[in-house]
């Protein structure tokens, strides 16, 4: 009984909760805001954040790079001359590529030191 009351509170607890929301929505339309949905800019947004995504991936490699500089070069100075070679003392260091990787060749060259 005392849980058929509650589930009883809650449904007319609901019911009201409604009919308060569109009443607030009725009256927001009333006044012009304009709601929900594509307010035509969805187009610009997007871009706006790809390209604040991409300049910020552009920046973690540069730091990535800036940060690997020092131990390519002293690969390099303990005789590493080849890219497989760099990518072996990087792996054999246990640092790993940006995604936790092993290092490879190529993606020694990729970052240009």
């Amino acid at each position: 009984m005392v849980v058929q009351i509650i589930v009883a509170v809650a449904q007319a607890e609901r019911r009201m909760i409604s009919v308060r929301t569109k009443a607030a929505l009725q009256a927001a339309k009333a006044r012009g805001v304009r709601l929900g949905g594509d307010r035509g800019n969805l187009p610009a947004v997007g871009d706006k954040g790809r390209a604040i995504s991409a300049a910020e991936r552009h920046r973690k490699a540069e730091q990535r790079t800036k940060d690997l500089a020092p131990t390519i070069a002293e690969l390099r100075a303990q005789g590493a001359t080849s890219l497989r070679q760099i990518a072996e003392g990087l792996n054999e260091r246990g640092i790993t590529t940006a995604r936790g990787g092993r290092w490879s060749a190529v993606q020694v060259q990729r970052l240009g030191l």
